[in-house]
């Protein structure tokens, strides 16, 4: 290795103390941590309850549409729906008015796991929101939803 190929420790430096993604990452992590507790009773996990929310909020959407909203690829989204779908918590079905697109249904049994998630859902949001003054979780909320707005552009 060349020493041009090495990182210099100023980089480095300025790289654990600021680098976004890495801090979203990690703060992610726990915070998805936490939630994965409240449902773990349900047998579910905090990804697992974004889709189910998702579902419900939108109401049978196209793959597509699930990965638009939940800020992944398609490809990613159909392996992961899959464990969801052997438990009967949602349906993937044809299009009936396109062949080529699959819907994703929540399933009676999806929303009743969806609804028992509901107080643990609750107390966790409460834990992590406690842990941040409620004028700086305003300013973080409404920035994350800045960004990603701009990144569907």
């Amino acid at each position: 290795m060349s020493p041009s190929s090495i990182l210099d420790d100023e980089t480095a430096d300025l790289i654990a103390r600021t680098c976004l993604c890495q801090r979203i990452q990690r703060a992610g992590r726990i915070i998805g941590r936490r939630f994965d507790e409240a449902f773990r009773s349900l047998g579910i996990n905090n990804w697992q309850f974004s889709v189910l929310a998702a579902l419900r909020q939108l109401r049978s959407p196209t793959i597509g549409e699930l990965a638009e909203t939940l800020g992944m690829d398609r490809t990613t989204l159909t392996k992961n729906l899959k464990p969801l779908s052997r438990r009967e918590l949602l349906r993937v079905s044809t299009d009936e008015h396109d062949a080529r697109a699959r819907r994703v249904t929540l399933t009676e049994a999806g929303g009743e796991i969806l609804a028992g998630a509901k107080e643990g859902w609750h107390q966790a949001q409460r834990a992590v929101a406690a842990g941040i003054p409620p004028e700086e979780l305003a300013q973080l909320t409404s920035s994350l939803e800045r960004f990603q707005a701009a990144g569907r552009g």
